[in-house]
């Protein structure tokens, strides 16, 4: 049967010379990229590395990340792409949690790697720079001899696992969320349809691809055999030149990067003209900033909220001035509930937690079969985010059930406080939490990042927040300016580390 693992063998029949990757020094095309895939497909079969075997990825993005992506779907093998940020304790965890043989890295985490190692059933170690030691073998010695022809002989099917995708763990111990061959051929056809993906696309990715919603540009662009273009790091002078330089037509944002872009100083609609499709995901983006960014370049810009575990809504580019407060609606064949503690469905406008059903959806956390029990009912996802529909079924995004603070008994939501502070003409970033207080259980407390060559003290901020704010039980005790946030390697502000921090400066 098809699967996604045949997608580069027909663009290499039909687009062979059309552009597939660009990366760094690299310009591959789909003939050039696939040889690539089969020789290291090849390789990882020669090595023992059967249909399910594990493979476990500690890399930056680099091209031979892409490589095993599509080797791993090729032959059959489950791919577990793994933090940069991970130490050898949690690595180890992780690796023997997911039963990993196969592991590639690179030079700069090659000792990490190696201490975790020790502890784990490892067979091969493969490292795609630098000099080898420890046992690693270097990435072109690795597939150095093998045939470039198409792989043949395995047989895959819907259900067989193509990926171990793990939590970050912000919320406590990460959980190993599996997508399976049709999940991700999913990704490749429904989101090529929301996100109006064409052969003639072009797509630019700046954030880490070892995060899962770096799959929702990645699997339509390969699918309709557009050009993929990735850079090692976001900085946004190069995404800029990038765009303008390449003609880039689709990109998603985390919303950070879309600050950074409506801070950048040369920026221009001109140089951002080709732009199909500017998405923010991975947290709420507030209505001021997505209302800057459809002045910037008007009608190009979605917004989705979205799962791991496979649940989304979008945002629609046509729908954006109408309903530019909610975080869309479901796509075709994907279903929304609103429900109470006790699981039954809410009125329009009242606010409960977000529960869903789509074909994205995971089978299940890898080996968690009692918190895959907790997580999915009856087949609906219980999200454990916070929201409510509007007549027309667009979802009002409230907050997460995690991040919500009850003070003096009364529930306060962050993301209401956040859209008020990010109105200030000097805030470029705002996080908003709860911390301990003896008389109210919990108070809010407000960080910022300042936009460049902007000042405010403390005081006068904490001030105007508090004069703005709708209710009193919204004002926050008080306000800290930082130069950065923590954040995931996929770009998410960290609450909790900045939480944890709070009562100890």
């Amino acid at each position: 049967m098809p699967h996604i693992g045949n997608l580069l063998e027909r663009h290499a029949t039909y687009r062979a010379n059309h552009t597939a990757v660009v990366f760094e020094d690299h310009r591959l095309s789909y003939r050039d990229f696939n040889q690539r895939v089969n020789r290291l497909g090849h390789a990882l079969q020669a090595d023992g590395l059967g249909k399910g075997g594990k493979v476990a990825s500690v890399l930056p993005n680099a091209l031979e990340l892409l490589d095993f992506y599509w080797a791993c779907a090729a032959i059959g093998a489950v791919m577990v792409p793994l933090s940069p940020l991970l130490q050898p304790a949690g690595l180890v965890k992780l690796l023997v949690r997911a039963g990993v043989k196969t592991v590639v890295t690179c030079q700069a985490y090659l000792d990490v790697v190696l201490e975790a190692a020790k502890d784990t059933d490892l067979k091969r170690l493969i490292v795609i720079d630098g000099t080898p030691k420890g046992g690693a073998m270097l990435y072109n010695d690795f597939v150095s001899g093998h045939p470039d022809h198409a792989i043949t002989n395995v047989v895959i099917g819907d259900d067989d696992l193509y990926n171990i995708i793990y939590s970050s763990g912000t919320t406590g111990e990460p959980k190993g969320i599996q997508h399976t061959h049709f999940i991700r051929s999913m990704y490749c056809t429904l989101f090529s349809q929301a996100f109006r993906f064409t052969p003639e696309s072009v797509t630019l990715h700046t954030g880490a691809i070892i995060f899962n919603g770096a799959f929702v540009p990645l699997m339509p662009t390969f699918y309709n055999g557009g050009t993929y273009i990735m850079h090692k790091a976001f900085h946004i002078g190069d995404v800029v030149d990038t765009i303008e330089r390449e003609k880039v037509t689709h990109i998603m944002m985390v919303p950070a990067q879309i600050q950074a872009l409506l801070d950048y100083p040369d920026v221009q609609t001109e140089k951002l003209k080709s732009l199909e499709m500017i998405m923010s995901v991975g947290a709420p983006l507030p209505v001021q900033h997505k209302e800057a960014l459809d002045r910037l370049i008007p009608g190009r810009f979605y917004e989705m909220y979205g799962l791991t575990e496979g649940f989304v809504t979008i945002l629609d580019k046509m729908d954006f001035r109408k309903k530019s407060g909610s975080v869309g609606s479901c796509p075709p064949f994907f279903d929304i509930r609103i429900c109470d503690e006790k699981g039954n469905d809410l009125p329009v406008g009242e606010v409960g937690e977000i529960v869903g059903r789509s074909p994205i959806m995971t089978p299940g956390y890898y080996n968690m079969d009692e918190l895959t029990a907790q997580t999915i009912k009856d087949g609906w996802l219980f999200t454990g985010d916070l929201g409510y529909l509007d007549e027309d079924r667009y979802l009002y995004l409230v907050d997460r059930k995690k991040d919500m603070i009850i003070s003096g008994g009364v529930n306060v939501y962050p993301k209401d406080i956040e859209e008020v502070v990010a109105r200030h003409e000097a805030v470029s970033e705002v996080a908003v939490f709860g911390v301990a207080d003896d008389k109210w259980g919990e108070t809010p407390v407000c960080a910022v990042i300042l936009k460049r060559r902007k000042q405010i003290s403390t005081d006068d901020l904490k001030g105007w927040i508090n004069e703005n704010v709708e209710a009193k039980f919204q004002r926050v005790k008080e306000v800290r300016i930082m130069e950065d946030f923590p954040r995931s390697v996929a770009g998410k502000t960290l609450k909790r580390e900045m939480r944890d921090q709070w009562g100890k400066k």
